[in-house]
């Protein structure tokens, strides 16, 4: 059973995700009203996943996705967000986290954006990554991918897994592990959400 604290410093919003997320059978073993306290749960209760919202009071949700990384706990993050601007797009994802979806997602998309995190796939609402491609392109020669990794590469922003990317495209997981460990080199990034990020900010993707 996937864990997940659910951190949102407006109670009944909170209470509302912690509801629809319990009706499907997730565990909800904590919640925060902010992020010193979505920190401290993360630490205690060693979740899956974290939902988290990007504005809080104290420490806001950034802040948190950053010293999360700092201190490699294995949490995948879901920001959970009214915020698609690209600066809060951009800053949580090369923060660190795994997904970024808006609160008006339906119910379902929420659902499916949670166990992709837990299983560490990078999520990105159709919004989220519209607003991305629509920042300045800027694409320079690191960002010159070959057509298989853009293929790969498309893949992954889809919340594709390894396997089902290695199925589509007819290869083994370990071509598609060093696509992906070529596609991070080039565009100089660690993960599969800060590739996803860049690609889309450079018009890699779009």
């Amino acid at each position: 059973m996937i864990k997940i604290v659910v951190a949102d410093d407006h109670p009944v919003v909170r209470d509302g995700v912690v509801g629809v997320l319990q009706a499907q059978g997730f565990d909800v073993v904590g919640q925060a009203g902010d992020g010193t306290e979505a920190l401290a749960l993360v630490d205690k209760l060693d979740p899956d996943v974290l939902v988290l919202d990007l504005r809080m009071p104290g420490t806001g949700g950034v802040e948190v996705i950053e010293k999360l990384r700092a201190r490699e706990a294995r949490v995948g993050v879901l920001v959970l967000t009214t915020f698609d601007t690209d600066t809060d797009v951009v800053a949580a994802i090369e923060a660190g986290a795994t997904g970024y979806l808006l609160k008006d997602a339906p119910t379902p998309d929420l659902i499916d954006a949670v166990r992709a995190t837990a299983a560490g796939e990078t999520v990105l609402s159709p919004a989220v990554a519209t607003r991305l491609a629509s920042r300045l392109r800027s694409p320079g020669p690191s960002a010159q991918l070959s057509p298989r990794e853009r293929e790969v590469l498309t893949l992954v922003a889809r919340g594709t897994t390894n396997r089902t990317i290695a199925a589509t495209l007819f290869v083994s997981e370990a071509t598609v592990k060093t696509h992906l460990a070529h596609i991070f080199d080039k565009l100089t990034v660690k993960d599969r959400a800060a590739a996803v990020a860049k690609a889309y900010d450079r018009g890699i993707l779009g």
